[in-house]
C-alpha cells in the first residue's frame, strides 16, 4: 500500500529500537488553551514539518478531522511524533472540551507523562484541576507549559500563581519570560538554574548570553525558591544543609535531581512558551526528553489470560511476549480501519499473525471477541499521515491497518500466547439522541457507519429500543453528538433526529370486570368465544398473574391458555397509549364455547377484548420509569444541584462526602427518566463542566395526570 502524503511533512518516519529512546507525552488542558497550536509549533521547531498550520484554515497536522474544522476545536486524539536529541517524542494531542473525554482517556492510557497546557490569558477550568488530581492519584509525572505569552492580556505570574493554588506544592517555573525592547512583547527567557538569558529575537535556536543587571533580582528570588523545591525532593539529605550553609550547589547536580523528581511525579516544572514566536519551544523539548520518564520507568497495566487466569507482570522488553493495546480505532476513507496501538511488551511487525481479544461492552455494542488476524503494514502516524516503519518496539506507538475486528481498548498479543490487558475506565454516555434514516437505502448505510463509529468510540452507545422503536445514540454531550452526526452524514447517510421517547408502562388503578365476546360467521366457518374476567391491580414490580376460576367447564380446559395468551398479547399492545401493561392479576371466572366454532384463535381474541372492556372501567393510568442517580459535584455546587433535582420532580435521598476526592460530594436522588433526557448537558452547565452522574433504573411510578394526558396525545402521533 502506498503511504499517504501530507503537505508540510518533511523527512521519513522516526524509528527507534530501544524503549529508552521513547517519550510518550499527552497534552491536556481546557479548550482554547493552545494545545494543538503548541504541538504544531513543536513539530515545526524539531523539523518534523515545514511550518505550523492554522486551525482556522483547517491545515493543521493534528486537526485534520473535518469535524474539528467545523467546530473550530480538537475533537479527537492525534499522535504527533518528533525527534529531539535523538529521542522520539510521541506527542498525544487531546481535545479540551468535556464531551470528548473518551479521546482524553485514550491519550492518558497511551502516555507515560502529562503536559498540562495552561493559558496565560484565560487560566484554566475546573475540569483541568480535577484531571491533575486524577494524574496525582496514579503518580503520573506532570509538567506545565504556560502558553499564549504573545497575547496582550497574557500574565505569566498570575498563571503560575493560579497553578500553585490549584495544583499545590512543587509547581515552580524553570524560566521567567523576558520582555523585548518595546517593553510589551516576550523576546526571551531567563533560566533560573543556569542564570542565563535565552534570546529569541532572531528566532530559533535562542541566543544564550549573560543576564542584564536589571534582570538579576527577579532571577535570584525565583531561583532561590526553585532550588529549595528541588533540594527538598533530592535523595541527598546533606544537600539542604549545604545550601543553607551558603554553598553554591553545582547546577548539574540540581538538574539531575530535578529530572529525577519530575520522572517520579514529585516535582512539576513550569515552562513559559509562545507557539507563534518560538519562545521556549527548545527549552520545552529539552525538558520532555530529559525530565520525563521513558517507558522503561513507567508501570505497565496488568495482564491475564483471555480466560482471566493470572499472568506475570509485564516488562517493557522488545524481546518479550507481544502485548499491545488498541488506543483508538478510526476508519479512513482511503485505507479502511486504522488502529493507533501502544506496544507494552515485545515487537509488532508487518504481516505478523496476532491475536485480538477484547473485554467487550455488550450494553454499548462491543461484544466479547477473540480472533486471530494478520497485521497489514505498520506505520508511524503523524496526524492523518501514515509513514511506513519496519517495526514498533515495546514502549512505542504505531498505527496498524487491516485489523478487521480490532476495537478501541482491545488487546493485541501473540497467536500462541493470547493475553488480555486490564481494561481502562471510560465514562458512561448519558445524552440520548434519536436518529431516523430518510430511506431504506439510508437505513443500510446508517447500520454500516454506526458499527464503525461504535467500534472506535467506547463513549458512544447504540440502542435499538424495542418499545419506542427508536434508534438511539447515547453520547457524552451535544458537541459529541454533533460530531457523530457529522461523521454519519459524511459517510453518505441521509438522516434526521427526533425527540427521544421514554418507554412508559400502563396499569390499572382499580379493580374491574371485563367481558369479551367474539362471535363471527365467515365463508361457512364460524368463530365463537366468550369469556368474563376480573382484573385487580398488583403492587409495583409484581408482574402479571393469571388465575383460572372457571367452574362447570364453561370454558373448556384446552382453551383457558388461549384466553391467557390473548390477555398477554393485549397487555403488550397497551390499552390507552400503546405502552405495555404491567402489575395485574387477571382471573378468568366464566365464559362460553361452541362445540364446532370455538378455537384457540377465537378465545385469544375474546381474552384481548375482555381486557379492553375492563380498561374502560378500571381507571388505567400511565407509569413512568424512575431512576436512582448519583451526582458527583464540588462541594460548592451541592445546593444548586439539589435545588435543580427538586425542580425535576426528583426526590433527594441524601448526600455524603466523595471517598475518592476531597472537596467533592455525592448526591443521591430518585428522578423520573423523562426529566433526565438532557441532564448531562444541563449538569455540565450548572457545575462548569465538573459535575458527573450515573444512573440506574429503580422502578415505575404513576405519572402526574397532566403529563399522562400529554403522553397519551403524543402516542397518537407515533
Amino acid at each position: 500500500m502506498a503511504q499517504k502524503n501530507e503537505k508540510g511533512v518533511t523527512g521519513g518516519a522516526p524509528v527507534v529500537t530501544e524503549p529508552g529512546r521513547v517519550r510518550n507525552v499527552v497534552l491536556v488542558g481546557h479548550s482554547g488553551a493552545g494545545k494543538t497550536t503548541l504541538v504544531e509549533a513543536l513539530l515545526a521547531a524539531s523539523g518534523t514539518i515545514g511550518r505550523a498550520g492554522s486551525v482556522t484554515e483547517g491545515t493543521t497536522v493534528c486537526d485534520h478531522d473535518p469535524a474539528a474544522v467545523r467546530q473550530q476545536r480538537s475533537v479527537s486524539l492525534a499522535c504527533a511524533p518528533l525527534v529531539h536529541r535523538d529521542v522520539k517524542v510521541n506527542l498525544l494531542d487531546t481535545p479540551g472540551y468535556g464531551d470528548f473525554v473518551g479521546e482524553l482517556r485514550a491519550g492518558l492510557r497511551a502516555a507515560d507523562a502529562a503536559l498540562f497546557v495552561v493559558s496565560a490569558v484565560d487560566g484554566m477550568d475546573a475540569a483541568t484541576a480535577a484531571l491533575w488530581e486524577e494524574c496525582a492519584a496514579v503518580d503520573m509525572p506532570r509538567a506545565v507549559a504556560v502558553s499564549r505569552l504573545d497575547h496582550p492580556r497574557a500574565d505569566f505570574d498570575e498563571a503560575v500563581a493560579l497553578c500553585q493554588r490549584v495544583f499545590g506544592d512543587n509547581v515552580l517555573p524553570l524560566y521567567l519570560p523576558m520582555l523585548g525592547d518595546d517593553g510589551e512583547s516576550v523576546a526571551g527567557l531567563m533560566g533560573l538554574i543556569t542564570r542565563r538569558v535565552f534570546d529569541y529575537s532572531a528566532g530559533l535556536p535562542a541566543a544564550v548570553r549573560e543576564p542584564d543587571p536589571e534582570h538579576l533580582p527577579a532571577i535570584q528570588e525565583a531561583r532561590d525558591e526553585l532550588i529549595e523545591g528541588i533540594i527538598a525532593e533530592s535523595e541527598d539529605e546533606t544537600l539542604m544543609d549545604r545550601y543553607l550553609g551558603g554553598e553554591q550547589i553545582d547546577p548539574q547536580v540540581l538538574v539531575t535531581d530535578l529530572e529525577t523528581a519530575v520522572a517520579r511525579g514529585h516535582f512539576y516544572p513550569v515552562v513559559p512558551v509562545c507557539a507563534e514566536t518560538g519562545v521556549g519551544l527548545d527549552a520545552l523539548l529539552d525538558g520532555l526528553v530529559t525530565a520525563f520518564p521513558s517507558p522503561l520507568e513507567h508501570d505497565l497495566p496488568a495482564v491475564t489470560g483471555v480466560d482471566g487466569s493470572p499472568r506475570p507482570p509485564l516488562t517493557c522488553d522488545p524481546d518479550g511476549p507481544l502485548v499491545a493495546e488498541v488506543v483508538k480505532t478510526t476508519v479512513d476513507r482511503h485505507v479502511g480501519r486504522v488502529s493507533l496501538v501502544r506496544v507494552f511488551s515485545g515487537t509488532l511487525r508487518p504481516d505478523q499473525v496476532i491475536h485480538v481479544s477484547g473485554h467487550g461492552m455488550a450494553e454499548r455494542g462491543h461484544p466479547d471477541h477473540d480472533a486471530d488476524e494478520r497485521v497489514g503494514h505498520v506505520y508511524s502516524p503523524l496526524g492523518a499521515t501514515l509513514r511506513e516503519v519496519p517495526a514498533c518496539v515495546a514502549g512505542d506507538l504505531c498505527a496498524v491497518t487491516k485489523s478487521g475486528s480490532a476495537e478501541t481498548g482491545d488487546t493485541i498479543s501473540a497467536r500462541d500466547e493470547p493475553l488480555l490487558v486490564a481494561p481502562w475506565e471510560m465514562p458512561e454516555p448519558l445524552l440520548p439522541v434519536a436518529v431516523v434514516a430518510r430511506s431504506r437505502a439510508d437505513e443500510d448505510a446508517l447500520a454500516r457507519n454506526l458499527s464503525r463509529l461504535v467500534a472506535g468510540d467506547p463513549t458512544l452507545r447504540l440502542e435499538r429500543n424495542p418499545e419506542t422503536h427508536q434508534l438511539v445514540l447515547w453520547c457524552m454531550g451535544e458537541a459529541h453528538a454533533d460530531v457523530v452526526l457529522d461523521r454519519l452524514r459524511g459517510g453518505g447517510v441521509e438522516l434526521d433526529t427526533e425527540p427521544v421517547r421514554v418507554a412508559l408502562r400502563e396499569t390499572f388503578t382499580a379493580a374491574a370486570r371485563g367481558h369479551g365476546r367474539h362471535v363471527k360467521q365467515s365463508g361457512g366457518h364460524g368463530q365463537y368465544a366468550v369469556c368474563d374476567i376480573e382484573v385487580e391491580p398488583l403492587p409495583r414490580g409484581a408482574g402479571f398473574e393469571f388465575v383460572d376460576k372457571v367452574v362447570g367447564g364453561a370454558v373448556p380446559h384446552n382453551y383457558i391458555p388461549s384466553v391467557e395468551k390473548g390477555v398477554r398479547a393485549q397487555m403488550e399492545r397497551g390499552l390507552v397509549a400503546g405502552h405495555p401493561v404491567v402489575d395485574l392479576r387477571v382471573t378468568l371466572v366464566d365464559g362460553k364455547a361452541h362445540s364446532v366454532d370455538s378455537s384457540d384463535a377465537a378465545f385469544q381474541t375474546a381474552g384481548a377484548l375482555a381486557l379492553r372492556d375492563a380498561a374502560e372501567k378500571g381507571q388505567p393510568t400511565l407509569l413512568e420509569p424512575v431512576d436512582e442517580i448519583t451526582v458527583r459535584v464540588a462541594d460548592s455546587s451541592v445546593g444548586a444541584v439539589m435545588g435543580d433535582l427538586s425542580g425535576r420532580r426528583g426526590r433527594v435521598l441524601g448526600t455524603e462526602p466523595d471517598p475518592d476526592a476531597e472537596g467533592r460530594t455525592l448526591v443521591r436522588a430518585e428522578v423520573p427518566a423523562t426529566e433526565l433526557l438532557r441532564y448531562a448537558v444541563e449538569l455540565r452547565s450548572m457545575t462548569a463542566g465538573t459535575g458527573t452522574f450515573r444512573r440506574e433504573f429503580a422502578r415505575h411510578e404513576p405519572m402526574p395526570a397532566h403529563l399522562a394526558d400529554q403522553a397519551r396525545k403524543e402516542s397518537t402521533t407515533h
